[in-house]
């Protein structure tokens, strides 16, 4: 197949520039040709804010640079990944008037909250959820900026009054049933939206001592960085190696028992997940598919998560992880020991966390998959292109 991936490149590599980057050396690894159209945040810097918002709402450079390379090209699907804010819906427009079917990947709640996560103040808000986003915009929702968040909150009202959302796009890809089921409540027609998780192509674990527990991620609010200082000091010896820098680094600094790695390249994150007891991912938000757990599974390392959205489903509790209450130090510091403690059972977690790795999050068992989803959104296409006699 010939497949146009569209992406819109944040400032800070995160997740869904890896995912990006992932799906198309699987695709390219499968003799299918992919070309990939990709705007960069970083061109934000120098535009001014009209232009910025109006690009927001429809850009025309989109249009015209999408317009040529289909017209060179020729794909037979648009796989979009983030639109947000260069790359925009027209997108969308350009694609259905070229006769391409698009595939949009879900990896964050945007369309339905101005910051993403449904986190506010330190707590999970829905308030926004299927309605017109006005509070996101007195709230300051988008970067604490009242013009962002109306730029932001203007794009979503517009293109849902157009019907972008809701007929434009062929099919959308959620990483799991938790956020399937919020897109579905926000107003998507349940039966164009499929799920496909994230993916990671890594050999089996390395055979090496483990010690320790292990966070790897953004030092952001929304990822519980307070709660996992606070769960560390009540820990005797807790032996936390902390991989990632962000704006709660501060959080961090000082405290007994924390190793500061700073940021690591991929085969050091892997050399520190095939050398721990447990990841820990204290996050106090709606995680949509963080990609650190299918890498965990992947190096047969368990996983000691929050009990909230996806990861309450994507680390089975006592099996393949432990689970505790979001925001509570205490029953994550409780976790956190219980691990240290009981090596052998968290080895056995590790194994079922490879072989859930395997089964489900495997690069051999995410392209067919995603074959199917370009293969179902070219039939509605076809369908829906058959006219009557």
């Amino acid at each position: 197949m010939r497949i146009l991936i569209a992406h819109n490149a944040y400032q800070l590599r995160g997740g869904e520039d890896m995912v990006v980057d992932a799906e198309i050396e699987l695709l390219r690894s499968h003799g299918d040709e992919v070309v990939l159209y990709r705007r960069d945040n970083s061109d934000i810097n120098a535009m001014s804010k009209p232009a910025l918002a109006f690009n927001t709402l429809w850009s025309k450079r989109t249009i015209h640079d999408l317009d040529k390379l289909i017209t060179e090209f020729r794909p037979d699907i648009i796989h979009a990944h983030n639109t947000w804010p260069l790359i925009s819906p027209s997108l969308y427009w350009a694609a259905e008037r070229a006769g391409v079917p698009v595939v949009q990947t879900l990896h964050n709640f945007r369309m339905m909250c101005m910051n993403g996560v449904f986190l506010r103040e330190g707590k999970v808000c829905e308030d926004c959820m299927g309605k017109v986003p006005w509070r996101g915009v007195v709230r300051k929702c988008y970067r604490g900026s009242t013009v962002q968040s109306a730029i932001l909150a203007g794009m979503v009202v517009f293109h849902r009054g157009l019907g972008t959302f809701a007929n434009k796009v062929a099919r959308y890809i959620a990483l799991n049933e938790f956020p399937r089921k919020k897109f579905i409540e926000s107003g998507i027609p349940a039966e164009r939206i499929v799920v496909k998780p994230n993916f990671a192509d890594f050999l089996p674990p390395e055979d090496m001592p483990r010690k320790g527990l292990l966070f790897v991620g953004r030092l952001s609010v929304e990822k519980g960085i307070k709660t996992l200082a606070e769960a560390t000091a009540l820990v005797d010896d807790p032996d936390l190696r902390v991989v990632g820098g962000g704006p709660e680094a501060h959080e961090l600094e000082g405290k007994a028992g924390i190793s500061r790695l700073g940021s690591l390249n991929s085969d050091a994150v892997r050399h520190e997940m095939n050398s721990a007891v447990a990841l820990v991912l204290p996050s106090i938000c709606y995680e949509n598919f963080p990609r650190t757990i299918v890498e965990a599974f992947a190096c047969g390392l368990p996983v000691i998560a929050s009990r909230i959205g996806a990861l309450a489903d994507l680390v089975r509790d006592g099996v393949t992880g432990l689970l505790f209450e979001p925001g509570n130090a205490q029953d994550l510091a409780a976790k956190m020991a219980w691990a240290k403690l009981h090596p052998g059972e968290m080895m056995d977690m590790g194994r079922s966390a490879r072989t859930q790795y395997e089964a489900e999050f495997s690069a051999d068992v995410n392209y067919p998959l995603l074959m199917s989803i370009y293969k179902g959104a070219l039939a509605k296409r076809d369908i829906e292109n058959i006219t009557p006699d």
